[in-house]
């Protein structure tokens, strides 16, 4: 007799179910992108607006972070919540989103704008803690990075230059600036309603409904709904206490949050430094700059990241010599920067380059992947959850901290700064995670009383 498994999810080619499932998650991280990236183009805007001229430290560090803390705190929030179900909670995030998204439109200062982000960023970290975990445990075993790169990494970047593209179509319209920064942050309703009852009517995962509800009719039904076939034996409820099997796996856990922070320090302060570095040389505006950026370098390197290499080269490789790959790019940068300021075409292909390299970390750590991967079903979201504050801690240190490194070491010693965060997440890349591509998520945390898919096989 076979022994207990979800080896009919784990073995199960790409079917119409997934492409689903993708689209799903995907137009909600989608707007995760566009939510997190608008502000920073639309900022100048913003203030003229309310008639400031200079925003303070305060202001600035808020507008900038608002968003990135309230990520923080829904996905532990929500990490806590999806411990009782992941459906049950799917929505809500979207939900949080649009109705935030919206209430942009009437705010009546930067403060209440920084508060209602605070509430957008809450439904932002819901996100990321639901849907990479519901992919995840849905997904296959040989294409569970390729479906979470896809609907996580590339859905995010595409959020992004969708907030550009928009910022640049109303702005050659004639829109008036106090129009169109309400138009772009407030279209960030649309990508997150255009999923709200694909999101409710998303089933429940199984390996959710078999090990933590004790459910296992309704866990085969799913099972049967994504293969097409009534549903073998499968694993029973894990009834092991929660603090023992967390400090199992506390390692990992953690490890990944130091991981997706590392990856936030660098990849959010070049958001920073390379328009008003580079742009202005080459006549262009920062919105142009980032368009441009985002279609030769950074979309590109999301679809072969996500598409061809995070499966078939693997999630160790492909962050790690990418973070290396930054890393010297941003060195580069740094000891030319004479250079690059008497000839902005040797910047834009240098943080070009330095943008197609944080690719690789950016469909690793930065779609959430290795949380969901190494933390076994009882408590999987509680570990995603560490993982994405994790990196949102990053993001917001960032916004507080670089300004000031800035100012301190100047512009040569900041960029020295993001390289040496690069190459040491390259080490520690190599040092503190397991290879995980092509393996269930059964056998990556040897799940007590699951069969790997090997075990089942035989």
């Amino acid at each position: 007799m076979a022994a207990p498994s979800f080896a009919q999810l784990d073995e199960q080619p790409i079917k119409r179910f997934h492409w689903l499932a993708i689209f799903t998650t995907g137009m909600g991280v989608f707007t995760d992108g566009y939510d997190l990236s608008s502000i920073g183009i639309v900022l100048p805007l913003v203030l003229a607006s309310f008639g400031v001229a200079k925003v303070s430290s305060i202001q600035g560090a808020g507008l900038a972070g608002s968003a990135l803390v309230g990520a923080a705190i829904g996905a532990l929030l929500f990490g806590f919540l999806a411990q009782g179900g992941r459906k049950k909670f799917y929505g809500i995030d979207v939900t949080l989103m649009a109705i935030a998204a919206i209430a942009q439109i009437f705010v009546g200062s930067l403060w209440a704008l920084i508060a209602v982000r605070f509430v957008l960023g809450i439904g932002v970290g819901a996100d990321y803690v639901l849907s990479p975990t519901i992919m995840a445990e849905h997904a296959n075993r040989r294409d569970r990075g390729r479906k979470i790169g896809i609907g996580f990494g590339v859905m995010w970047s595409s959020g992004a230059l969708a907030a550009a593209l928009l910022t640049l179509i109303l702005e050659r319209a004639g829109v008036g600036p106090g129009m169109v920064w309400r138009i772009v942050l407030a279209f960030g309703a649309v990508p997150a309603l255009s999923v709200l009852y694909l999101r409710r009517k998303m089933p429940e995962t199984a390996r959710f409904l078999a090990r933590l509800a004790d459910d296992q009719e309704g866990a085969a039904a799913v099972v049967q709904r994504v293969s097409g076939e009534p549903a073998a034996l499968l694993p029973s409820k894990d009834d092991r206490p929660f603090g023992a099997v967390f400090a199992q796996h506390a390692g990992p856990i953690f490890a990944t949050a130091l991981l997706w922070m590392v990856f936030d320090i660098v990849a959010y302060s070049g958001t920073l430094f390379g328009p008003s570095l580079i742009a202005k040389g080459l006549g262009l505006s920062a919105t142009t700059f980032s368009i441009g950026m985002s279609v030769l370098f950074g979309l590109p390197g999301d679809l072969v990241a996500a598409l061809m290499l995070i499966d078939w080269l693997g999630r160790k490789p492909l962050q790690g010599y990418g973070f290396l790959g930054a890393g010297i790019m941003l060195t580069l940068f740094a000891g030319l920067h004479e250079s690059v300021l008497a000839a902005p075409g040797l910047g834009f292909v240098l943080y070009g380059l330095y943008t197609l390299a944080l690719r690789g970390p950016n469909i690793v750590s930065g779609t959430g992947i290795l949380g969901v991967e190494l933390a076994p079903t009882r408590v999987r979201t509680i570990g995603q959850a560490i993982s994405v504050a994790g990196g949102r801690i990053g993001a917001s240190l960032t916004a507080f901290l670089f300004p000031l490194i800035f100012a301190r070491t100047g512009v040569v010693g900041a960029i020295y700064t993001m390289a040496g965060f690069s190459i040491l997440g390259a080490i520690l890349t190599r040092v503190l995670i397991p290879e995980t591509a092509g393996r269930s998520l059964e056998e990556l945390n040897r799940d007590v009383g699951v069969a790997t898919v090997k075990a089942a096989a035989e």
